[in-house]
């Protein structure tokens, strides 16, 4: 078995550009191996979003070198002011780096240094496309907390007289949509606040708190997305007679990886359901990703399974299982 140095704390706001260049392109080649249908990550993309922090997040990166290259990787994230017992891993092994050890030795740094950080509970995800993450997470003594269906769609399958059909409203219907890339200040607070209905979807760990999201948080995020060299659309629906955000979907997309579109967060009030907002929103959303992200021919999103209102939506729409992926955790509640 070849030698390799032991994982080391890696600075990516200190670090050379050739560091984080090596990094990217690490994290572009286990891509690649994992969705090799996919248009491929810019290595230079990766490389600059390592220096864009996440609104009100942490992360400590950890990177294997051998001299100037990165054999593998692994980064822990966790909020500074919520659920602070909770952190988020990534760990990946360079395709031609993998069975041996790199990383069962970057999953103990991450361990030692969650534990240092007072984090009780560590989640992370595996997908079924790179099979080897299911039976490293069983060793590690990680638990399934949650199964997600991650589901593909045909844009050029979709039915136009479906769309037509959900984008049909009564008479006189209170609710007017708003298609944004940037939230206006006037809406700021009401879309922070109607972001914060995501907690009412299906969630993996029982100790975790409902999430406070702030008008800071999403300019934040908008900038993290602008610097990525992506567009977020965010598609609101408001209630003209009290100005409330009553419901909403985002979807994200790059012009240089054209052919896809990621399908973020859809959520609904509670007290507003019932009343085909759901519906309204994918299919006007739709609507706009063949008007607004040319070259667009696919569009992903990633559902709990036990979430049946919006799977049944999306099943309806065209969605065909595309892979299954599992979110899982070590510590916590269970």
């Amino acid at each position: 078995m070849a030698a390799f140095s032991p994982p080391v704390p890696f600075d990516p706001a200190a670090a050379s550009p050739g560091q984080r260049l090596a990094v990217g392109q690490l994290l572009a080649a286990c891509y690649a191996l994992a969705y090799p249908q996919d248009p491929p990550l810019l290595p230079e993309r990766e490389a600059e979003g390592l220096l864009q922090p996440a609104p009100d997040e942490a992360t400590d990166h950890f990177v294997v070198w051998d001299g100037d290259t990165a054999l593998a990787y692994a980064s822990l994230r966790s909020s500074r002011s919520q659920n602070l017992h909770k952190a988020r891993a990534q760990l990946l092994v360079h395709p031609d780096w993998r069975r041996r050890g790199l990383g069962r030795a970057l999953a103990g740094v991450l361990g030692a240094h969650a534990r240092t950080q007072g984090k009780t509970a560590v989640t992370f995800f595996t997908i079924n496309f790179a099979p080897a993450g299911e039976p490293f997470a069983r060793s590690l003594g990680a638990r399934v907390v949650l199964e997600n269906r991650t589901s593909r769609l045909d844009l050029g399958a979709v039915s136009p007289e479906l769309l037509r059909d959900w984008q049909r409203r009564p008479a006189e219907d209170p609710y007017r949509l708003h298609l944004w890339d940037t939230v206006p200040d006037e809406y700021l607070p009401r879309a922070a606040d109607l972001m914060m209905v995501m907690n009412t979807a299906p969630r993996a760990d029982a100790g975790e708190e409902d999430w406070i999201v702030t008008p800071e948080m999403v300019r934040g995020w908008e900038a993290e997305v602008a610097a990525a060299g992506e567009r977020r659309l965010l598609l609101a629906a408001e209630d003209t007679r009290t100005g409330e955000l009553a419901a909403y979907t985002e979807i994200f997309w790059s012009p240089e990886r054209a052919a896809l579109v990621y399908q973020g967060a859809t959520a609904v009030r509670p007290a507003a359901r019932g009343q085909k907002l759901g519906k309204w929103l994918k299919a006007a959303m739709l609507d706009a990703v063949r008007a607004e992200c040319p070259g667009a021919l696919w569009v992903r999103t990633n559902n709990a399974e036990e979430n049946a209102a919006m799977l049944a939506i999306n099943v309806q729409l065209g969605f065909q299982p595309w892979a299954q992926t599992l979110e899982w955790q070590l510590g916590g509640q269970g």
